[in-house]
């Protein structure tokens, strides 16, 4: 038999949270960083359309875009126990130079289908931006909720002219990519079934070059990848690109999040940033899609319901739907403009007014913020929200980056516990 933790034995005591949060949130460390120089980060998803059976994904990083190496751990009691972690390789050394696995969030079927995502590529000189020519999806399929897999197989678009070299319309491996955003950008399935799954490429120039119009970071475009079950197997086609102003947002469209409203329109937010010109303000963006997210309209600053726009720094961000059938959001709002990615915090949830798909202003509460004597890059991002089955609390697990400084990679894992 395998070896049994309880939740104490890799949550410790619960941590004060602080007096400018809202009420009867609760933080404990999930999972501890094995030293200074190690941030932990680490999730975990439902694997069954019902019950508590959860697989829980743990990262380990010692430099920003890589995951060193990651473990797996399983329950069947809603989290209150875990098997022993197996480890999951995450990089392999070959000629062609180093190959990077990324683990990303898990998918339940209602039918009772478990789809794991992961992000993987060949990256020469190990370097995370060659990712940007080199990534692809992958995933695969398990029916007994998470226990064992089929075949692992690669996201290529239907159709003939797709191939493992040339995925998706626009997308040829080793000029460009597409890519899964962070933990948050989960996937979804339509009132139809299948899965609708937020990705987002970088485009080309038409030197074959890599697009970069914005002059930022890196630059892409999104889009939703429509799947549909063919058996034990997944069909894809891709979306419209979703495209930003690189006059307003200099690295495009990024990272997309997408959910229904009322009356059946499909909105995503996104990030976006003003890096290299703190001039423009940094905001959240918003798309909506009338016909299932098959086309898009062209992004605009996301507000609130009094259409007045907010701040917020290039981050992830979540929409969560609740057993309730209320939709929240989670990221970060910021008194002030951001510069680019920062501040990442205060991070904040809120309501989202399910008719017209903006942010209810009076619904925002705070989660986390800096704290007296806290490094001020701190970031609060990298998480993944789920509802908490038992309690129906909103579960966000998310690591306090930097929050001792930035001179070494150091976090812990925590999961927070809102009310709703």
């Amino acid at each position: 038999m395998p070896d049994t933790f309880s939740r104490r034995t890799f949550l410790v005591a619960p941590f004060a949270i602080p007096a400018n949060t809202a009420p009867g949130i609760r933080r404990e460390v999930f999972l501890a960083s094995p030293r200074n120089g190690v941030a932990v980060l680490a999730y975990a998803f439902y694997t069954q359309p019902a019950g508590g059976e959860m697989i829980s994904i743990e990262e380990r990083w010692t430099r920003s875009d890589t995951v060193d190496v990651a473990y797996i751990r399983r329950s069947q009691d809603y989290g209150r126990t875990w098997i022993a972690a197996s480890e999951m390789r995450t990089g392999k050394p070959t000629r062609e130079g180093m190959v990077r696995r990324h683990p990303r969030s898990g998918f339940i079927d209602p039918r009772g289908r478990y789809v794991e995502f992961w992000l993987e590529g060949t990256l020469p000189s190990d370097d995370p931006l060659e990712g940007l020519r080199n990534w692809n999806i992958f995933y695969r399929v398990s029916r007994d909720g998470g226990r064992s897999f089929g075949p692992q197989r690669q996201i290529i678009h239907k159709g003939v002219e797709f191939t493992a070299r040339h995925p998706l319309p626009g997308v040829w491996s080793g000029k460009n990519c597409v890519m899964l955003g962070d933990m948050a950008c989960v996937p979804i399935a339509p009132p139809g079934g299948g899965i609708l799954l937020p990705v987002q490429i970088t485009p080309l120039a038409p030197d074959g070059k890599l697009y970069n119009p914005g002059g930022g970071y890196t630059y892409t475009d999104a889009a939703v990848l429509h799947g549909r079950w063919r058996d034990n197997d997944v069909e894809w086609e891709m979306s419209d690109l979703i495209a930003g102003d690189p006059a307003r947002s200099t690295r495009g469209m990024d990272e997309g999040t997408i959910e229904f409203l009322s009356d059946g329109r499909l909105l995503m937010v996104l990030r976006g940033s003003n890096d290299r010109r703190p001039d423009l303000p940094g905001y959240r963006w918003f798309s909506l899609s009338s016909n299932g997210g098959r086309r898009w309209t062209i992004p605009q600053p996301w507000t609130y319901t009094d259409s007045e726009p907010f701040f917020s720094p290039s981050a992830c961000s979540q929409l969560l739907r609740h057993s309730s059938r209320r939709l929240f959001w989670l990221g970060n709002i910021t008194p002030q403009n951001p510069r680019g990615n920062r501040p990442r915090y205060p991070f904040v949830i809120g309501e989202v007014d399910l008719n017209s798909g903006l942010l209810r202003r009076d619904s925002i509460r705070n989660i986390d913020t800096l704290q007296l004597g806290e490094d001020p890059r701190l970031s609060l991002s990298n998480f993944c929200a789920r509802e908490d089955r038992r309690t129906r609390e909103i579960a966000i697990h998310m690591t306090r980056l930097f929050a001792g400084g930035a001179a070494a990679w150091s976090g812990e894992a925590y999961i927070y516990y809102v009310p709703v």
